[in-house]
């Protein structure tokens, strides 16, 4: 078996950022298989040509074996507001899931895996460009349970021979082909603001405009969901071909090495998809760091990853195109 021909299990396959990954994987010639619980995916976004399995991220212990060369892991709940709202759900479903799938993996020697981790495990940013060896302090329950899971596999690592490597990144956004962003309720910048330009949403809030930054509003790092599907298939070659040796945990940073405000994002849209897009400026949302940008410099290194859709244009444009035909 080789590193291009693998049999994969992906979890929470049918979600935005695990569709993608999933149809990366098949184009290069990967076997899937995808275990969603569908409760925040969508059947329809899951890849034809992948084997499909309703289930929770638990339910993984019924299907890895031997054949199996590694598992990419996407199963988990994301939105800071609820963990704060209702920590209990995201301690049970991503750290307590993400125990029985190494449990699971331990159990059927799959001994590779890549997980979907975020640089909400850094909280408020020391400095920016954020780097791995930055503090960690996450600022959020769901921010805490993702630390928890990237503390699980490094020891598991360490003490089990797995080899992993972790990927944190902030904002993702565009979308690949006919597979894109549809979450319900919707809290990313990007798709709001094309739900104003599709005359969905009367106006975009704007939580601050004077912040010590250019216009004065955030900056964030985007990542093209294509680019970021590149890092995570990087990332699965480097655990089979030992690259990331055995009793690894890799911990990489992907972030597009440029930051663009709140305002910058408005601006694009508008220009994009020439829709007025009025915008009303509202007090600044408390925990909101004025810039958050990461370094990728290890991703560079460590797994030859550079994004090469870095322009925003091309973020939003790919966006907007899936928007206009499959977003809710």
């Amino acid at each position: 078996m080789t590193s291009s021909d693998s049999k994969v299990l992906v979890t929470g396959g049918a979600g935005y950022i695990g569709s993608v990954v999933a149809a990366h994987l098949i184009e290069a010639g990967h076997r899937v298989t995808v275990l969603d619980d569908l409760s925040t995916g969508h059947r329809q976004a899951v890849p034809q040509a992948a084997e499909f399995i309703e289930g929770r991220v638990q339910d993984a212990a019924d299907i890895l074996d031997p054949s199996y060369a590694a598992v990419l892991h996407f199963a988990a709940f994301s939105q800071v507001g609820e963990s704060v709202a209702h920590p209990e759900k995201y301690w049970r479903n991503n750290v307590g899931g993400s125990l029985d799938l190494l449990d699971a993996m331990r159990r059927a020697d799959v001994r590779a895996l890549v997980f979907s981790s975020t640089a909400a495990t850094y909280g408020e940013p020391v400095r920016t460009p954020i780097t791995e060896t930055d503090p960690t302090a996450p600022t959020s329950p769901y921010g805490a349970s993702k630390l928890a899971v990237d503390h699980m596999i490094g020891a598991e690592c360490a003490a089990h021979g797995l080899t992993a490597v972790s990927l944190r990144y902030f904002n993702v956004a565009g979308a690949h082909g006919r597979y894109g962003e549809r979450h319900d309720p919707e809290s990313h910048l990007i798709p709001l603001v094309l739900r104003v330009a599709s005359g969905r949403r009367e106006s975009i809030a704007v939580y601050g405009d004077d912040y010590p930054t250019p216009d004065g509003t955030c900056v964030r790092d985007y990542i093209h969901v294509a680019d970021l599907a590149e890092a995570h298939l990087l990332a699965l070659r480097a655990t089979l071909n030992g690259d990331v040796q055995r009793g690894e945990h890799l911990i990489c940073n992907l972030g597009n090495g440029n930051g663009f405000s709140v305002r910058d994002v408005i601006d694009t849209v508008r220009k994009t998809t020439g829709h007025p897009i009025p915008e009303v400026v509202a007090p600044r949302r408390a925990g909101d760091p004025a810039v958050l940008v990461a370094s990728a410099e290890r991703a560079r290194t460590r797994l030859g990853w550079k994004p090469s859709r870095t322009d925003l244009a091309s973020i939003v444009r790919d966006a907007w195109e899936f928007a206009k035909e499959h977003a809710p």
